[in-house]
């Protein structure tokens, strides 16, 4: 019988996580201070970071260790599977081997908590009460409700708006696990006040609830703020997902030609690629084939330009060198409210930009058809923001049909859709919109990234 699952034990989870700053070719680009533009200093981070989180921001080593603490929580769900798609191949009649990663066994439903665990924990060892932070489409929220309740924290989540109102089942989640769910701008923090005074229908952004979340973590000493992607050490946390998969992909006597995940902030893809990115950095595999897939409503790493920009909107953090579309630059509401973020962790942007990995846009409808024909052939209805790597994956295998080559395609399946029906509601009515690139207003929003 052919194998469609391929499994590791429980004593097979990590023990390290893989730091791809010790493998860059040239070092990261540093943070600056937005006043005078030097590089920070791991200070200017602690007021909202605990020092652990802060250490491994900057660290430089290859090799992370992962707590006891927090493998003893992963074993909640990992090791998780890596499929074969053979009944996609069948369905699309290609001759490329098709491979999947599985993130949606975790008790939220995606990849997030992977982060979320480790920041809870570290948090908790050092005295944090409470922790505040963004979500787009809810996955990280709910994954951080998770985590705090394990840890026996408060958590308080600012809910980008468009997003708490397309998917109440996911604000029903995180308050499940003991959290607060507040839909972004709100009237609960300052700058959330100014953007309602400016524009009352305004439907959000992950850019202004960044602003939020920071700003009530700020005002309390008891708090800590954490970010669900973007940031190296979040970033870092992933990889257990891609050192799983490399594991796996020994035991089913393969190795990716050409690997796809969906891209926001990039922890996802970057989790799931960068244990295997190491090996084209370093010339074991230089032929590799790595691509992100993010949404042509937000189109970051295709049109963004690479220069320095806030994290967020309120001008509250240091500036990134990275892919944007400018920090006040409000996305259309497409319902893969994941991949709604302006721009894209630093490491994952200046592989971009040195060509390493590669990038693609889509649009909603041809994304969700993609979504349907995978659902059709493995059963798994994704996230919508999940659709775009299926959408890129499949492309691929129909090129193979084409040309009789028989690649080895990955994809990055980061999680289920069943908080998300309504978006494929949507679809099946003909009644999903899409969005082109907004062109007008991201040069509008670029006016107003700092020069540098």
């Amino acid at each position: 019988m052919e194998q469609v699952k391929f499994l590791l034990d429980e004593n097979e989870i990590p023990k390290a996580w893989y730091n791809i700053q010790a493998d860059l070719p040239t070092p990261l680009d540093p943070p600056l201070n937005p006043a005078t533009k030097e590089p920070i200093g791991p200070e200017a981070l602690a007021p909202i970071f605990p020092m652990e989180l802060i250490k491994q921001e900057v660290s430089q080593e290859r090799w992370i260790p992962i707590p006891k603490e927090v493998r003893d929580v992963y074993r909640l769900w990992r090791p998780t599977p890596l499929y074969r798609a053979r009944r996609l191949e069948k369905a699309l009649k290609t001759p490329a081997k098709i491979y999947y990663k599985w993130e949606g066994v975790s008790p939220p439903g995606s990849h997030k908590p992977n982060t979320a665990v480790a920041q809870a924990y570290y948090n908790m060892k050092e005295g944090t009460q409470r922790m505040t932070t963004e979500t787009g489409a809810g996955q990280w929220g709910s994954a951080l409700a998770f985590a705090t309740r394990l840890f026996e924290l408060k958590c308080t989540v600012y809910m980008v708006k468009v997003s708490y109102e397309q998917k109440p089942y996911r604000r029903i989640l995180m308050e499940s696990w003991g959290a607060e769910c507040i839909p972004s701008p709100s009237k609960r923090t300052d700058y959330g006040k100014t953007v309602l005074k400016d524009d009352p229908k305004c439907p959000g952004s992950l850019g202004i609830a960044i602003s939020e979340a920071i700003e009530d973590a700020a005002k309390h000493e008891d708090t800590k703020y954490s970010l669900g992607s973007v940031l190296n050490h979040v970033l870092l946390h992933q990889t257990v997902v891609g050192l799983e998969t490399k594991k796996q992909f020994k035991l089913a006597g393969d190795y990716p030609d050409v690997m796809f995940g969906c891209v926001g902030g990039g922890s996802n893809f970057s989790g799931a690629v960068f244990p295997f990115v190491a090996d084209k950095l370093t010339g074991k595999k230089p032929e590799l084939k790595v691509v992100a897939c993010e949404p042509k409503a937000c189109p970051t790493l295709t049109k963004g330009p690479y220069m320095y920009d806030f994290g967020d909107a309120a001008r509250t953090t240091p500036l990134f060198m990275m892919h944007t579309l400018g920090h006040t630059f409000v996305p259309p509401p497409i319902h893969s409210g994941g991949l709604r973020y302006h721009g894209d962790a630093p490491l994952l942007c200046k592989l971009v930009k040195e060509k390493v990995i590669d990038a693609v846009a889509y649009h909603q409808n041809e994304v969700f058809k993609a979504a349907l024909t995978f659902a059709g052939a493995e059963g798994i209805v994704v996230a919508p923001e999940t659709a775009h790597c299926v959408k890129g994956t499949i492309d691929e295998a129909l090129k193979c049909k084409e040309t009789g080559e028989e690649k080895v395609i990955f994809f990055a399946n980061s999680g289920h859709g069943h908080f998300d029906l309504g978006a494929y509601d949507t679809y099946h009515a003909k009644k999903l919109v899409d969005y082109e690139y907004p062109a007008k207003l991201v040069k509008k929003a670029l006016e107003k990234v700092p020069k540098v």
